[in-house]
């Protein structure tokens, strides 16, 4: 894989022609950037901007873009910056506008024909597909036991997409005595080379056991029988290494900028 043309691939079909999320969002290009707009409980936020953006040109862009989020009732929205955009000071100037930079991830992308696809699980673990509300309510107390932070939203946009859009869209639970200790979705993109792995996070008594590279590797698999060519992820420091490790090249870092109307 040669890394400046999969970035450049992953610009054009990923942000500059994003596609919505899930059900009832919608994505539109508004002068030099692409952002994609829902209801409180879904993503809103900036996903591409343009490469020629001007300093002027960034700053009116910002501009417009708190007052479109805001005067439809957002408390918050995120301006999604990869460290190749421009201009080079966009960092600067979303935060002199008020934007909280978050944690920078780095941009992984491996080609699924080159990813492991067996998946191995310790003892007394098994996987589960989420198909349902019983199992998104599951997913859900996994997400927060691996994360600590609230799955409400997450619990919303996923009972949406299985009902509405569920062929774009997989879950897996690992659970161990009925009680999940791991979860993870992928994110399809039909008409793209690119499906997106987001969310995987164990419990902190289950790390280290191989539970997250099962869970990859589970994707992987439903990746390569639908045909797609890549996998990307947008990756933590704590699991950068092992996707590395697994054979993912790092292509850029993303550092979201939060902008909220409430502290």
């Amino acid at each position: 894989m040669d890394p400046q043309s999969t970035l450049a691939l992953f610009d054009h079909e990923m942000r500059e022609h994003a596609r919505p999320d899930g059900p009832g969002v919608r994505v539109e290009r508004t002068g030099d950037l692409v952002r994609q707009t829902g209801g409180a409980d879904d993503w809103n936020g900036v996903v591409w901007t343009a490469p020629d953006l001007g300093p002027e040109q960034a700053d009116a862009a910002i501009a417009a873009q708190v007052e479109h989020y805001t005067s439809l009732g957002h408390d918050e929205f995120e301006w999604k910056l990869y460290a190749h955009d421009s201009p080079a000071d966009l960092g600067g100037r979303l935060a002199a506008a008020g934007f909280e930079a978050e944690p920078a991830e780095t941009l992984l992308v491996a080609e699924v024909a080159e990813l492991p696809t067996s998946v191995e699980l310790p003892a007394g673990v098994e996987l589960r597909t989420v198909t349902d509300a019983a199992g998104v309510e599951l997913m859900v107390r996994a997400h927060e036991l691996a994360f600590g932070t609230d799955g409400s939203r997450l619990r919303h946009q996923t009972l949406a997409r299985l009902s509405e859009a569920p062929d774009t869209f997989a879950a897996v639970l690992a659970v161990a005595g009925g009680e999940p200790v791991s979860s993870a979705r992928m994110e399809l993109y039909p008409g793209t080379g690119f499906a997106g792995l987001w969310g995987g996070g164990t419990a902190a008594p289950w790390r280290g056991r191989g539970i997250y590279r099962a869970l990859i590797a589970h994707r992987a698999r439903i990746a390569a029988e639908r045909g797609y060519r890549y996998l990307q992820v947008d990756a933590t420091d704590q699991s950068a290494p092992i996707l590395r490790r697994l054979g993912f090249t790092a292509l850029s870092t993303t550092t979201p900028y939060v902008y909220r109307t409430t502290p």
